[in-house]
């Protein structure tokens, strides 16, 4: 996110050049979690985002304000010793809203929103990332998370998580008053269908089932005092659950930490069921939902069992007489009766939110889903650690509603290669499907394949040959040489994280770790997030010194997906073998017979075509700028193969020759160290100004796409003219009627 908001930055300085008035209409907002766009010490004393969002809703929920307010009033108040509001929430609230029908007129004499007039008071026209906003926040006093929420339906440009559009529990709050006409963009969406899938399924474990026990025994001790005080309250929400939706008519959309779990076009508009409206009853549907997940997760057999929803279901309907129907209903009547009761601390019951959010996904969800119960890793085969997984198995179940309500959608990544799997993973069909080459003022994307190790023999890390000494000392062999070859930083991804273990244990008691740390200070990530940025935060120290530095990643981790080596920082990405997904859990092996048999997908296509992407995800770590130049290793004698090469993206195809395939590793690093000294030759003005021609728009040539533009304009115009004169003036139409004999 802070890089699109740098790049705007930089593209608007550049505009001003020729047009100085281009922010005078102009809000692009950056937005983020509460965790980090919160300027209250106090709520950000909370040590996950969970916590902190429970702390800013015990400042800023409805009923917290209007007890304190009435207070203030001098009405008599009970349970309110311990509240206290956010003074920058209440800033904002305070604030007064300017007025509506502020229009200034553009050149054309057309009616033009003015962002700078209306956010006068609120938030000036600008662009502002995350530390933008906190640093406004400060200074005006405003809560900037609010700030940017309020701000959303007057920005221009809104940058933020896929999550905000795709995951149904956000996307309600936060996406909801977009409009239609939007332009939505999905950048680096080549992991786009694993992010659909990851937002409508769900996980639940013993500890986990523990936990939810113990949410509804507190839960139920709160209502008891809570009814022996307030049972006013507990009356008035029965009747308005006789005649209303469940969360319609209590507090504001902004107090929800998360919203219902299904898509909008499958939420229930109708009440509450009568069984479910009285509250002890509620109890008594929660805790039998839990009891029959418990007796999923107890049964002793291990491995892992299947069912399919409506099989699941009529099982819960059988042993506790629970209906789909009542399932629906779940997550929005918790978030009525912890609303009614004013529960402050919404991180004490955090985990009964997720079976009620599971419960209402059971209740709508049958087609494209799947439940599975495994007691067992398939890792751990003599462990016993079950877990219940309501899985999704259609990535075009979560997207559908973003294709159906936005008119323009784009999806663009440099490794969103081949577009047609993308069409039918996420059942559509595009417009307009474009490729672009690489604009780089030179050829500086050198990828070699190499097949063989020192030994020559073949380097994989194929299942049955990856854990042999051989191989382990090939790719040893492998990386010592490119730390002697390669200047300054080197970047290094395994397949998984359990194979980068089981090699740097063997590494490091052969002796390879310490030749490499006599060339370059070696870092590693791992799957604690402070450790991999104090470790990458080292690497660049190393790299800027002049010292040189290794970096040992894994396929699929936070630095393959988020980490760019641009410069000096990434002069060698070398990809460790064919990262290839683990295709032994039960949940791909569904899920693979569900592409095969909808989709027309074979497992084996769908784990070359991951793989693939995958590797150039990794690969392209390296080359982020136009004059960034790099090696890009990949160490697999699979590369080779023409099923894995041609699911490559286009810009490392075409930058391929056929003397860098099939490379032995002693070939490969004579062929690094020339590389580096082509790269070190300052490249002469008159080739650079030919690649620049070739690269660039000249003059004539924008000259000739907007003559080009208007003549298909003028086109259109004459075309929807002749549509109007014939409805003016219609044609007579024949109509050939064939009557059938009666009956």
């Amino acid at each position: 996110m802070e890089k699109v908001m740098a790049e705007l930055k930089s593209l608007v300085n550049y505009w001003q050049k020729y047009d100085s008035s281009i922010l005078n209409n102009m809000l692009a907002i950056g937005l983020s979690s509460r965790k980090n766009l919160c300027i209250n010490k106090k709520v950000l004393k909370g040590k996950s985002g969970l916590e902190v969002d429970s702390r800013c809703r015990e400042r800023t929920a409805h009923w917290v304000r209007e007890k304190i307010q009435a207070k203030e009033e001098g009405q008599v108040v009970t349970d309110i010793e311990d509240l206290e509001l956010c003074e920058y929430f209440e800033n904002l609230e305070n604030e007064e809203e300017p007025e509506d029908n502020m229009m200034m007129e553009d050149e054309k004499g057309e009616g033009q929103y003015n962002t700078v007039k209306y956010h006068a008071k609120v938030l000036e026209a600008g662009i502002y990332d995350l530390d933008d906003l906190k640093e406004y926040g400060k200074e005006k006093k405003f809560c900037p998370y609010f700030l940017a929420r309020r701000a959303m339906e007057h920005a221009n440009i809104i940058v933020y998580s896929y999550s905000y559009l795709l995951d149904p529990k956000i996307a309600s709050l936060v996406s909801a008053e977009l409009s239609n006409d939007s332009i939505v963009v999905f950048d680096e969406a080549h992991n786009i269908d694993s992010v659909c899938i990851e937002s409508l399924s769900m996980n639940l474990t013993e500890g986990t089932m523990d936990q939810i026990d113990d949410n509804i025994d507190k839960l139920e001790d709160h209502y008891e005092l809570y009814k022996s005080k307030h049972e006013d309250r507990i009356k008035a929400e029965h009747t308005r659950l006789i005649s209303s939706f469940a969360s319609e008519g209590i507090g504001q959309r902004t107090e929800r930490m998360i919203a219902n779990p299904v898509l909008p076009k499958d939420i229930m508009k109708e009440p509450v069921p009568g069984n479910m409206r009285k509250i002890e009853f509620f109890f008594i549907f929660l805790r039998r939902f839990s009891q029959f997940i418990r007796k999923d997760l107890n049964i002793e057999n291990f491995g892992a069992r299947e069912d399919t929803p409506k099989t699941w279901l009529k099982r819960l309907y059988e042993d506790m007489r629970v209906t789909p129907h009542e399932l629906k209903f779940a997550a929005e009547r918790l978030f009525s009766l912890m609303t009614t009761m004013e529960v402050r601390s919404i991180h004490d019951y955090s985990k009964l939110s997720l079976m009620a959010d599971l419960a209402t996904m059971l209740g709508t969800y049958d087609k494209g889903f799947t439940i599975i119960v495994e007691h067992n890793d398939y890792r751990t085969e003599s462990i016993r650690d079950p877990k219940f997984q309501f899985a999704c198995l259609d990535a075009s179940i979560a997207i559908s509603n973003v294709f159906e309500k936005f008119q323009s959608v784009i999806l663009t990544s440099g490794t969103l290669s081949p577009l047609k799997f993308y069409e039918n993973l996420l059942n559509f069909k595009p417009i307009v499907g474009k490729s672009f080459q690489n604009t780089l003022t030179r050829k500086c994307i050198r990828p070699m394949f190499i097949s063989r190790g020192e030994d020559h023999a073949l380097v994989s890390t194929k299942f049955k040959e990856r854990d042999t000494p051989g191989v382990m000392n090939n790719y040893g062999k492998l990386l010592e040489e490119i730390s002697k070859t390669v200047p300054d930083g080197v970047v290094c991804f395994f397949p998984s994280y359990a194979y980068m273990e089981k090699v740097i244990s063997y590494w490091y008691d052969n002796t390879f770790f310490s030749k490499i740390s006599e060339n370059k200070l070696i870092y590693f990530e791992t799957p604690d997030l402070r450790e991999t940025s104090i470790a990458l935060t080292n690497y660049r120290k190393a790299c800027d010194s002049g010292r040189g530095g290794l970096f040992i990643s894994y396929a699929r981790g936070k630095v393959s997906e988020g980490i760019d080596f641009d410069g000096h920082y990434g002069r060698c990405c070398v990809m460790i073998g064919l990262p290839i997904m683990n295709n032994q859990s039960a949940v791909f092996k569904s899920r693979s017979i569900y592409l095969e048999r909808n989709k027309g997908i074979k497992e084996g296509e769908f784990l070359t075509f991951d793989s693939m992407r995958t590797a150039s995800q990794c690969l392209g770590r390296v080359i982020r700028r136009k004059n960034d130049y790099g090696l890009m290793v990949l160490a697999d004698y699979r590369y080779h193969n023409k099923n894995y090469y041609e699911k490559l993206p286009q810009w490392i195809k075409t930058n391929r020759e056929k003397g860098r395939t099939n490379l032995t590793v002693p070939i490969a690093i004579s062929m690094a160290k020339a590389y580096f000294i082509e790269m070190s030759q300052k490249q002469l003005p008159s080739i650079e100004r030919k690649l620049l021609q070739r690269l660039l728009l000249s003059k004539e040539d924008i000259e000739r796409l907007e003559a080009e533009s208007l003549a298909q304009d003028a086109g259109l115009e004459t075309r929807k003219r002749k549509a109007k004169e014939s409805l003016v003036n219609p044609r007579p139409i024949k109509i050939l009627i064939k009557q059938e004999p009666s009956q």
